[in-house]
């Protein structure tokens, strides 16, 4: 029998699973366990009736058959979003159940439930609330409590005495005018949101900008035309220990409050090679006087925490291979190019960028900015463009890194004209964060020079880059971008959407700041589901939500955007789409295990693969700890 290609078998008895990385706390009472049976009591008689695993499965499956019955033919709950839920919630249920399931999970997820039902201690003080509450909210749905018909704004909206406006009922204009108070009512809620993150765009932070790169330049030495140089951002960037250094006296000198264990980290980080650095553009977007208040999606992107940098430090010697999530190694015909798609595929003519993301995918070949070797020679990039050449089933090139924009004209110029060649390709895409970290790169002269390969009917040239929060999109990102659209050169954005910018419409916020700097929302990115990485990481099931309960309250050319999960060595999974994902399993901690579908099913033979995700106890822990209020966020437990 075949599971998914990452999956080890596992042995009969209960397993011992490693601790947890999410740091809940182990260990449950059994008075509390069995509270999450309230909904469906006589599973709860069930479990405590079987003698044994095998008798536990065939008893929770046999329910779980008549419950779904009751559930189609609208026995157990009448509403029919609430009966809905009601049969993707037994679905799930019997999956948990299943022994194929577990084999591919590699372990029990129903044997940890039976023995912690049966009061079995040693179960009990391993397992979290992350556990419990995961059942707790499956066993309501199964029993159609879920009370999620209304939605988490239609329950405010009810709150407000704005009720459900039936059109079966109510016709003509009478309806539509109580649908639109409706509506009304519903953008007061929203804007109440949307008013809570501030923007790039905003007069009062553009202000506060202008006054911080006053306080940089003067520190510098230096004036406005230089700071506006991208060749002096460059030649500036904040790395090795003249940036720490820097950052040091900025902090000092009380121009930027940087927290000493920030900086302790960075040291540490640099005496081990692990990648760090900030462009003195970038640096000014900080809030300078109240950090990680409003600014703290843009400094984690470059500040590591502790655990990336423990992570990185502990796999010094294996780090090319182990922190490559996406099997890059396993996906290179040649090198610089990495191909997953049949007519796409990557060049990578510049492996550095001018600034570090912390969340990198590539974090594994990426050592620092503008790093010695990071051009690997003419020779080389001759040999990975001809192998575009060879294959005209590339209809779309992405030269990417690193940055390519990191490059001078002249070099960038010579990479495209070569792709350019090839008459099979009818789209460049250039891949970079320049127009993020140093728009002042996008001069006329380089704008110009990319619209020169543009030609109408046969070959269009696009960039894709990566803002993750509204804070990010500037008057110098809205420039830079309206130069390129001045020569037909579209700009996609490929959002991570990491827990640092996940809050509730924050997203939103996101995709109203890009369109009015003239860019297009293209994808939202679960973050590539590397350990090192886990500060950023949050549920699949909250990506969901978000794109169910926020972004669908947009107009269509806001939410261009799909939600996506990278599978290694396979490619982008949609994750609107539930068919391309089963919950196959709950860990001890929490984690739900998915399995995913890659794209090529249906298309060609492929193989599944699992992924363990974030506990979303875990993950609302932290939205809390940032003074989230949990209710905004509980239909979390629903999206599977």
């Amino acid at each position: 029998m075949e599971y998914a290609d990452n999956v080890k078998m596992p042995d009969n008895e209960l397993i011992n699973l490693e601790k947890s990385p999410w740091g809940l706390e182990q260990g449950v009472s059994h008075s509390n366990f069995l509270e999450i049976f309230e909904p469906l009591p006589e599973l709860k008689e069930l479990l405590l009736k079987a003698e044994n695993i095998d008798e536990a499965r065939n008893l929770a499956q046999k329910f779980s058959g008549e419950l779904l019955i009751k559930c189609k033919n609208g026995e157990i709950v009448s509403k029919p979003v609430e009966r809905w839920l009601c049969e993707e919630a037994i679905g799930v249920f019997m999956n948990l159940t299943s022994e194929y399931m577990e084999n591919v999970a590699g372990f029990s997820t129903l044997e940890y439930l039976w023995r912690a039902t049966k009061g079995d201690e040693n179960v009990l003080s391993v397992i979290t609330e992350g556990f419990v509450e995961e059942f707790r909210h499956l066993f309501r749905a199964m029993a159609g409590k879920a009370e999620y018909s209304k939605g988490w704004l239609g329950q405010m909206l009810s709150e407000r005495g704005v009720e459900f406006v039936d059109f079966d009922r109510i016709k003509g204009r009478k309806a539509a005018e109580i649908r639109s108070k409706h509506l009304d009512e519903a953008w007061r809620i929203i804007k109440g949101y949307v008013d809570r993150y501030p923007t790039g765009l905003d007069d009062a932070i553009i202000e506060k900008r202008k006054e911080q790169k006053e306080k940089l330049i003067e520190f510098w030495g230096i004036d406005e035309d230089r700071w506006n140089s991208y060749k002096w951002q460059f030649s500036h960037v904040l790395k090795r220990e003249k940036g720490l250094q820097i950052l040091k006296e900025l902090n000092e000198l009380g121009i930027v409050k940087v927290p000493e264990d920030n900086l302790k980290l960075v040291e540490l980080a640099i005496e081990n090679h692990i990648p760090w650095g900030i462009t003195p553009y970038y640096l000014h977007l900080w809030d300078f006087e109240e950090p990680y208040r409003h600014d703290m999606h843009v400094r984690r992107q470059v500040m590591p925490p502790e655990w990336y940098v423990m992570n990185m430090l502990g796999h010094k010697e294996d780090r090319e291979i182990y922190f490559d999530f996406m099997g890059e190694h396993d996906t290179s015909p040649v090198d610089l190019v990495t191909r997953r798609y049949a007519m796409i595929a990557i060049v990578k003519p510049y492996e550095t960028c001018p600034q570090i993301c912390v969340y990198c995918q590539r974090n594994w070949e990426v050592t620092e900015p503008f790093m010695a070797n990071a051009f690997p020679g003419w020779e080389k990039i001759e040999r990975a463009i001809e192998w575009f050449r060879e294959h005209d089933s590339m209809i779309d090139v992405l030269i990417t890194g690193g940055d390519p924009l990191a490059l001078s004209d002249k070099t960038l110029e010579r990479v495209i004209r070569r792709v350019a060649e090839f008459d099979h390709v009818a789209n460049i895409r250039i891949g970079s964060r320049v127009i993020v970290t140093v728009p002042m790169r996008i001069t006329e002269n380089l704008a110009e020079m990319l619209g020169s390969y543009i030609e109408p009917g046969k070959r269009n040239l696009s960039v894709s880059t990566h803002f993750e929060t509204a804070y990010e999109v500037t008057p110098e990102v809205s420039e830079a971008a309206y130069k390129l659209r001045k020569y037909g050169i579209i700009i996609y954005n490929q959002h991570v959407y990491h827990r640092m910018v996940s809050r509730r419409f924050e997203n939103v916020v996101l995709r109203i700041a890009l369109k009015k700097a003239g860019i297009e929302p293209y994808y939202t990115f679960f973050p590539k589901g590397k350990i090192e990485q886990k500060d950023y990481l949050i549920p699949i099931a909250r990506i969901v939500q978000e794109r169910k309960e926020e972004a669908r309250l947009l107009p269509g050319v806001f939410r261009g955007d799909e939600p996506v999960f990278n599978v290694p060595r396979m490619g982008k999974n949609h994750l609107r789409a539930w068919q391309d994902r089963e919950l196959i399993a709950v860990k001890p901690d929490g984690s739900r295990v998915y399995l995913m579908h890659p794209w090529e099913k249906g298309i060609s033979e492929t193989k599944p693969y699992t992924y363990s995700d974030v506990p979303i106890k875990e993950y609302l822990d932290f939205l809390e700890s940032m003074g989230e209020s949990l209710e905004d966020y509980r239909t979390i437990w629903y999206y599977y």
